[in-house]
């Protein structure tokens, strides 16, 4: 378990606590930093395989590290810790690749958890958030979900399950052409472009809503 981390955060005591329970650990720390500009330095020079950075710090945040991460190629996994719970924040972090977001106050519980997801390639979001935002989400439904039929949404939820056309047809009893049909209007009324995966991203994006 010797993965190696730089650990970035402006609060001594979270910085120090974070670095001892993950030393105690087994893990390779490679260096620590109280602000954006050293902590990006760090994962620059040091190439670490994870960077666990504090969102909000002095002259870069963890999100334009992990921007500057993903612009410049770095190989560095990034996971952020923060006490935020803005779907703004959370959106962004998911642009900008980052593997890991978890909750300050769940931190040394899930940050073994969330290294071990990460190191294996699964990006890990704190439960905590993914349920907040999903309760926060739900009063923010789509308007555009309002310009489909009934018919289209129940298409809608079966290619955010990633099923095809033959298996939508089949399954709602209808013929692949309507399915088909049904799929162009709504490419139509939801205004996407006509590239063969725009509507399926479309479904999987709003699937909480369908």
């Amino acid at each position: 378990m010797n993965t190696s981390i730089v650990i970035a955060d402006d609060h001594p005591l979270m910085l120090r606590g974070l670095t001892d329970f993950l030393k105690s650990k087994g893990f390779n720390i490679l260096g620590s930093a109280s602000d954006g500009n050293s902590a990006y330095n760090l994962i620059i020079k040091l190439k670490p395989e994870i960077a666990i950075l504090d969102i909000r710090m002095p002259h870069k945040t963890g999100l334009e590290i992990a921007e500057a991460c993903k612009n410049n190629s770095l190989n560095t996994k990034i996971i952020l810790i923060t006490f935020d719970k803005e779907e703004e924040l959370y959106d962004k972090a998911k642009a900008f690749h980052v593997y890991g977001y978890i909750l300050k106050e769940f931190a040394i519980e899930e940050i073994e958890t969330c290294i071990e997801s990460v190191v294996n390639g699964t990006p890990y979001f704190s439960k905590e958030i993914a349920s907040y935002l999903n309760a926060s989400d739900l009063s923010k439904k789509p308007e555009t979900l309002n310009l489909l039929t009934k018919s289209e949404l129940r298409i809608a939820k079966l290619i955010s399950l990633n099923k095809t056309s033959q298996e939508i047809a089949n399954e709602l009893s209808i013929s692949v052409r309507t399915v088909d049909k049904h799929r162009s209007n709504m490419v139509h009324k939801l205004n996407l472009d006509n590239k063969p995966t725009s509507l399926s991203i479309w479904a999987n994006t709003n699937k909480s809503y369908l």
